[in-house]
């Protein structure tokens, strides 16, 4: 993964450059933030790719997959490479697979992120091996219960296949506000690689026990469902951007919705899902520019009450 690393060390050099003088302009194009890992001290862009839904379509459809190629493609030229799939998205695994063994093969540009969602070891096994074949790779970044579904004995197994390396990082998942109490309970107790789970400007139950549990604890997070499933777009349409948007260098209401969960310490990526090339491009600048203090974000949480 020598081309990630080479990203890692350009991304610190532009952290660094810009905590000398965001205003001032550089010769070549700042990298998109990003957060450390708390398990290595590895750098990860806060905007990572989710693939639920999205990337649902045969891989042997070009017209499906055509404009999902363009949607990895723009990511990866914003600096993303963070994708986070699952065996439950349909054909998600096979689609992002597909994508990368274009132009002899791009595994090594990306941090893959997949999940285990089965109940028994030998089941789990199934799926982490069908999943090493539809992603085209043995060895993967992140491997993580999905939903907890047999939490205690997955984790286990994911515990022992970290050992082997067939996986960087481990991790949990949930997608709702009623796993989080169970989930911070895990978070302190077990202390995984990466925790995900849902936050956003309209659901911020997170922020109440499991964020501060993850920084406590040295767990870096994910966030899913960053807009509500499109909720969030409808309680602002027709609205104007707000005069805040200035403040962060925001020019839509989904930047503003995603630096404001990029705006919280706990927070290492966000992973919004589009199978949409413009939406890519938009949601990618939410990883450039300012980013809202704890003052701010409670002004954009607001707009919205």
């Amino acid at each position: 993964m020598h081309d990630r690393r080479r990203f890692l060390q350009t991304a610190t050099c532009a952290a660094l450059l810009g905590s000398a003088g965001t205003a001032r302009a550089l010769s070549v194009k700042q990298a998109m933030l990003s957060r450390a890992i708390p398990a290595s001290g590895d750098l990860i862009p806060v905007i990572g790719l989710g693939t639920a839904d999205t990337f649902n379509v045969s891989p042997g459809d070009t017209a499906a997959m055509e404009p999902l190629a363009q949607v990895l493609d723009i990511f990866s030229k914003e600096g993303g490479f963070l994708i986070d799939t699952a065996p439950s998205y349909g054909q998600a695994e096979a689609v992002v697979g597909s994508l990368l063994t274009r132009d002899g093969g791009m595994r090594d540009r990306y941090f893959l992120a997949t999940k285990i969602g089965a109940h028994g070891r030998e089941s789990a096994m199934n799926q982490v091996r069908q999943s090493q074949k539809l992603l085209g790779s043995d060895k993967l970044d992140l491997i993580q219960v999905h939903n907890l579904i047999d939490t205690r004995n997955q984790l286990a197994l994911l515990r022992e296949l970290k050992q082997q390396g067939v996986t960087r990082y481990i991790g949990i998942t949930h997608y709702t506000d009623h796993a989080h109490d169970e989930l911070t309970e895990l978070v302190e107790r077990e202390k995984p690689d990466f925790l995900q789970v849902n936050l956003s400007v309209g659901a911020r139950n997170a922020e109440k026990r499991l964020l501060p549990a993850c920084r406590a604890n040295g767990v870096a997070v994910l966030i899913n469902r960053p807009f509500q499933d499109g909720s969030l777009f409808r309680q602002v349409k027709g609205r104007p951007l707000p005069a805040l948007a200035a403040d962060i260098d925001c020019t839509s209401w989904a930047q503003i919705f995603l630096k404001f969960i990029i705006g919280h310490p706990a927070v290492t990526a966000v992973i919004p899902a589009t199978s949409k090339p413009a939406n890519m491009a938009d949601n990618a600048l939410a990883g450039f520019g300012r980013q809202p203090d704890a003052a701010l974000r409670e002004r954009i949480a607001a707009l919205l009450a």
